[in-house]
């Protein structure tokens, strides 16, 4: 007895996380980085810590405040001519969080100097494009994050909890009425309220001013998104007395400094929306449990098995990562964006309101009405879009179609009827280890397919096909091909609220308004922070697979039929490729490039020529 008493004592009442620079956490031996990547992803890691130091060093000597002072001191940051010279005093950082093993390296790339973050497209063609009303607007359906926009219903949103004044509303109309302009489906609403009300005491308790934010929009003849108001909102003592403020568009004055703050506020929620519900959540998180099932229920040689892996690559290790660095418990994010220490609890509720039958393309679209059912045969999409230039939509659809398409030949070759696949019990222990381990807490839910049909399979695997490689892209490489790098533009969290009149901040705001704008981002530090990450995480990786480019990879399906199906595959995707090229030069399609003239090429099937980013990237590739 004495002796396992001594050994129980012995024994940590806790496991250890390992340190993060290590990348030691345990991936099983098959979900592993291939050694070249892992070697890259370490290299790029120290290039981004040396980045960080050198960011918080130099600053300290030269700069008495913490915040910016003007919109050329955060451009000077964003120059690779910065000062990098106080090595001692980086060194002395490094030894805290490099291995010994790696700081010999990380010396090195000081005195080389090569790491610097690229001036942002979006003020490359105009330097202010960035602070726009129409490229606001513009971005919500062609920016970095396209998948939040919802058209506005009059019964379901207008009579809720409403601020916005029907006559003052109006008078941005271009003649329509509001009733109007309802019924022909011309407003639109960036949402941002719900989700976050329950959470904003405790989140400004830690030193950041957030608010809960609605944007109301309005479709303009030329198809362009104009905004007609932001709604700012604050929890009351009860839901009839939250606090409530609307902010109008203006070109001059202080309305027009007032507007800027309130859309600063508004990006800061959809930023961090982007990057932990839109990112994380829904094509990270959600779609481990697929691929964990999938290497448990699925042998190699299983055709599910061999159409699904190639776009799981390296998933899980990503994922093991992301835990540990990224969305731990103060880790990175938390200290980038302004929920901080309950960013994880807003997900895990927000993960209640997830269906996997609302992924695939068209059902999002219909959920977030952008589009209707649309019955004629004809229509291969289903739906029918209520805005022409749309561009995330119109480019993605005709790659949801291609995929739908090859998905359906591919498992018609390979099951015959619906019958074939209730016969199959590898699949249905696959979907049932899905739904009743995988997304537990989902188990009870209706909505699941009931994988009796091969109209399920289809839809099934096309979603997880969209979800792991389109939709990723988009979310993904969007951020940084955009303008995810230019702060002002999009911010991580602001540290002050909008002053109201007759306060002593609102004499400080009317004496300077840049500086009180400046004030309200994330400081020097953080700012470098969330620059670097962006940066990092964008970046395209050696074994980068372009999907106009792969080849079946070894051990794939050999069958001459399947292969010659695949090729045709390709083909189409070519020409989806021509017709974004001939939508982008398209000057009737406004929302394509916008003032910053950033062409829309996230969702093509391959790099383009001019060197834009993949709607595929390197871990998961299509084939």
């Amino acid at each position: 007895m004495a002796i396992l008493f001594n050994q129980k004592q012995n024994c940590p009442s806790t496991e250890s996380r390992p340190k993060a620079t290590n990348f030691d956490i345990y991936v099983p031996s098959d979900e592993i980085f291939s050694p070249n990547k892992l070697k890259e992803i370490k290299s790029n890691s120290i290039q981004a810590i040396v980045h960080l130091l050198s960011s918080k060093t130099e600053s300290l000597p030269q700069q008495s405040s913490r915040s910016f002072q003007s919109f050329e001191e955060i451009l000077d940051m964003l120059s690779s001519n910065r000062n990098q010279t106080i090595e001692g005093l980086i060194r002395d950082n490094l030894k805290k969080l490099v291995p010994n093993k790696y700081l010999k390296k990380v010396t090195r790339s000081i005195k080389e100097n090569h790491w610097h973050v690229s001036i942002p497209r979006i003020i490359h063609e105009k330097e202010w494009a960035w602070n726009d009303d129409m490229e606001f607007g513009r971005q919500m359906l062609a920016g970095m994050h396209p998948v939040r926009i919802q058209h506005f219903h009059l019964k379901t949103n207008l009579e809720y909890r409403v601020q916005f004044k029907q006559s003052i509303i109006e008078q941005m109309l271009e003649g329509w009425t509001l009733p109007q302009a309802l019924e022909q489906g011309r407003i639109f609403m960036l949402d941002h309220l719900d989700y976050l009300m329950p959470y904003l005491n405790r989140i400004n308790a830690n030193g950041v001013s957030a608010y809960a934010s609605r944007t109301l929009l309005f479709l303009r003849s030329d198809g362009m998104l104009k905004p007609l108001a932001i709604e700012l909102s604050l929890p009351g003592s009860s839901l009839a007395l939250e606090i409530q403020r609307v902010f109008l568009p203006s070109k001059q004055g202080t309305q027009a400094a007032l507007w800027q703050l309130a859309k600063a506020h508004v990006l800061a929620n959809d930023n961090f929306y982007h990057i932990l519900v839109s990112h994380w959540l829904y094509t990270h998180a959600v779609v481990e449990p697929f691929i964990l099932a999938t290497k448990r229920r699925l042998s190699e040689m299983h055709p599910i098995h061999r159409i699904l892996n190639p776009h799981f690559k390296d998933t899980m290790h990503i994922n093991a990562l992301t835990r540990l660095i990224l969305i731990n418990s103060g880790g990175i994010l938390e200290r980038m964006l302004f929920p901080g220490e309950t960013c994880m609890q807003i997900t895990c509720d927000l993960y209640k309101e997830w269906k996997f039958t609302e992924q695939g393309l068209p059902a999002d679209l219909i959920k977030r009405s952008m589009a209707l059912e649309d019955q004629d045969e004809n229509n291969s999409t289903g739906i029918q879009l209520l805005m022409l230039d749309y561009p995330y939509a119109i480019d993605g659809l005709e790659i949801w179609v291609a995929i739908k398409s090859w998905v359906r030949d591919f498992i018609s070759f390979f099951y015959k009827d619906n019958e074939a696949i209730i016969a199959d019990t590898e699949l249905q222990v696959w979907w049932s280890e899905i739904r009743t381990i995988g997304h537990g807490d989902n188990h009870n839910e209706t909505w699941w397919y009931q994988m009796t049909t091969l109209s399920d399979l289809v839809e099934t695997l096309t979603t997880l096909i969209w979800i792991s490689a389109a939709r990723h892209a988009v979310i993904k490489h969007q951020k940084h091909a955009q303008n995810g790098n230019y702060p002002p533009n999009y911010p991580t969290l602001c540290r002050k609220f909008i002053p109201l009149e007759g306060t002593v901040e609102f004499g400080e705001f009317l004496k300077d308004p840049d500086k009180f704008f400046m004030k309200m981002f994330p400081d020097r530090f953080e700012m470098s922070l969330g620059l670097t990450l962006v940066d990092f995480l964008s970046k395209n990786s050696y074994d980068e697979v372009y999907l106009l480019r792969c080849q079946p990879s070894h051990g794939w399906i050999d069958n001459e039929i399947v292969l010659n199906r695949f090729a045709e595959f390709k083909e189409e995707l070519k020409e989806i490729q021509t017709r974004v090229l001939q939508r982008n030069k398209d000057p009737k399609l406004k929302n394509r490039r916008g003032l910053a003239k950033i062409d829309h090429n996230i969702l093509y099937p391959k790099m383009p020529s001019s060197g834009s980013r993949r709607w595929n990237h390197g871990k998961r590739s299509v084939l």
